[in-house]
């Protein structure tokens, strides 16, 4: 009697054997690597398959081929620290007290109190690194090492912030004429100051530097999940480009710039693939604003966009976007649905199983976008674009297709070229003494106020447009926000 009444349990023990066996050598799932390329004062026409003319980008337009083209890709705000404030937080920058483009010694930066993308990986086992441009704050205390990057190499800021004349640098560097009002150009490796003064020469090799930087990051930690932010600071003025690039556009030096991206785009994609990673990464490639159009034949296209970086016409916040995930984002696609800058962070959160921050951040998740899942819809009600110290300035419903533009002053060459050969044409400033409705899905150049056949649109997003004066506030409606929060500021006399 004992024989039968034991098999049972012997059968219970073999099947928990097996089981346990098998879940010992069951493969656990690595998180996503997650590589964003952020490049600088790029337009929306600079890219091969957004149009370029006068040079080639063959690394871009294969990721675009094997990933998705994002056609109504927007960042928060048309100008530098803003925008990459965004990025990195999934908040409005001036939610945060973070406005335009933080100048060298600048007394505010990104809070301790803020969660950036780097922190927030970080909950998940992440190595994190930033090579290229920060410009959230160039003290100590908001340098990327202090806001959850592992390394750190490039610069503090724009690097036009400098003594921008070659004869300056041969100066000696404690020499009063080299100053002109800014701080030499540092080159930074972690909190380390590795260049103390860029010269022309040390920025021709930026682009190259960056590249080998990532490159390495990724073969060192091909093991474990990573974060890679590449901010690269061309094509901001004064342009610069390797010798291995140099005349080689018939754009000139500026399709050169554009190239040399290309090809460190290449170099990254192909480390990717050399360790094993490729189907594991999510590849994010777009630009902080769009092309500083009064550096003329220095500066890149917005085509068919209207005008350019420092307003909120398209020209300023819609910029080129490519993301590519091998079986995750279809190879091949092209979208012309609307998400912002903001949304990547709770995207990446939800991707990688991090918790996302206590405090209120406007980006939502918009995986279902990005995938091109039947009937995904943007969650968000409307996009707010703010610009100077806190104005808002447009309103855009969620969709991407109507636009209304508030009263408020902008500048524009009028129709008029830009500089040539680094020198910048000026700038005229015109008021949009009314608002204005534009249906971009008809009408992507912004040409034609249809406010007067859509009076309902117009009260729907004027609605949006006082959530957002009651939320965040408007200098220019002189309404101040409830949802604001205080960046990093250094006490008096701290640097």
């Amino acid at each position: 009697m004992l024989v039968p009444q034991m098999k049972p349990v012997l059968c219970l023990l073999v099947v928990l054997t097996v089981n346990l066996v098998g879940a010992a050598k069951a493969p656990t799932v690595k998180p996503p690597n997650i590589v964003i390329i952020f490049t600088d004062d790029q337009g929306y026409a600079d890219v091969g398959v957004f149009g370029a003319k006068g040079f080639q980008t063959p690394n871009l337009d294969r990721m675009a081929s094997e990933g998705c083209i994002f056609r109504n890709f927007h960042v928060a705000q048309p100008v530098c620290s803003a925008s990459r404030c965004a990025l990195l937080t999934g908040c409005y920058p001036n939610r945060l007290g973070i406005h335009g483009a933080l100048g060298p010694r600048s007394k505010v930066g990104i809070s301790d109190s803020e969660m950036t993308l780097a922190q927030l990986v970080k909950q998940r086992g992440y190595a994190t690194a930033i090579f290229g441009k920060w410009h959230l704050g160039d003290s100590p205390q908001f340098l990327p090492t202090r806001h959850g990057f592992d390394e750190y190499f490039g610069l503090p800021y724009s690097n036009d912030m400098w003594p921008l004349h070659p004869d300056l640098v041969k100066l000696p560097p404690n020499d009063a004429r080299r100053k002109r009002g800014y701080p030499d150009l540092p080159m930074y490796d972690g909190d380390k100051i590795v260049i103390p003064a860029m010269t022309h020469e040390d920025q021709n090799q930026m682009t190259t530097w960056y590249t080998e930087h990532a490159v390495s990051f990724i073969e060192r930690h091909k093991d474990q999940p990573f974060l890679l932010y590449v901010a690269h600071n061309m094509p901001h003025v004064p342009l610069h480009v390797s010798d291995k690039f140099r005349g080689k556009t018939e754009r000139g030096l500026y399709g050169d710039v554009i190239e040399e991206i290309d090809w460190s785009v290449g170099q990254i994609l192909d480390a990717l693939k050399r360790n094993g990673l490729d189907e594991n990464t999510w590849v994010i490639f777009t630009s902080d604003n769009g092309p500083w159009l009064s550096y003329g034949n220095h500066a890149g296209s917005a085509y068919p966009l209207r005008e350019g970086k420092g307003t909120n016409w398209e020209g300023g916040t819609r910029e080129p976007c490519i993301m590519r995930w091998p079986g995750k984002i279809p190879a091949g696609a092209d979208s012309w649905q609307m998400f912002m800058s903001i949304d990547l962070f709770p995207t990446i959160a939800q991707l990688t199983g991090a918790k996302l921050p206590n405090h209120p951040i406007d980006g939502l998740d918009v995986w279902p976008l990005i995938t091109g899942q039947r009937g995904a819809k943007n969650p968000h009600p409307a996009y707010w674009f703010y610009y100077e110290v806190n104005q808002l300035q447009a309103v855009v419903s969620s969709d991407g297709r109507w636009k209304l533009q508030l009263p408020h002053t902008y500048r524009t060459l009028g129709g008029r070229p830009g500089g040539r050969d680094g020198t910048p044409a000026p700038y005229e400033y015109r008021k949009l003494e009314k608002a204005e409705l534009y249906d971009l899905g008809h009408d992507v150049t912004e040409s034609v106020d249809v406010s007067a056949e859509h009076p309902d649109i117009v009260k729907r997003l004027e609605a949006e447009a006082e959530k957002a004066r009651a939320e965040l506030g408007d200098a220019l409606t002189k309404r101040k926000g409830n949802g604001t929060r205080e960046s990093g500021r250094l006490a008096d006399g701290a640097m």
